[in-house]
């Protein structure tokens, strides 16, 4: 797990564990720049009763190329800082290499 402290992402056999920093309420979806341990990801959904981070997984599921089932979050359900778990990614951003 020492890697994640370089990078925001690592590969746990193909699962791509994502750190991300999220911002809510933002003009348009997008992933942004990392920085530092965490990917820039930002939302136009306010954040209210976790709907920013659901409509962050649907906009990651789209990105990624996966079913919203596929994309686990392991904390961060209800803050900016979160980390995800998302199954088997058929597409990648430029940004994160595959194994």
């Amino acid at each position: 797990m020492s890697d994640l402290n370089s990078s925001f992402y690592r590969w746990d056999e193909d699962v791509l564990v994502l750190n991300i920093l999220g911002k809510p309420s933002a003009k348009k979806d997008a992933i942004g720049k990392p920085m530092g341990d965490k990917l820039k990801v930002s939302v136009t959904s306010a954040p209210e009763d976790g709907k920013a981070t659901e409509h962050m997984i649907k906009f990651l599921a789209k990105e990624f190329g996966v079913s919203k089932s596929d994309i686990e979050i392991v904390f961060g359900q209800a803050t900016i800082q979160k980390r995800f778990r998302i199954k088997n990614p058929k597409k990648l951003p430029s940004i994160i290499e595959k194994p």
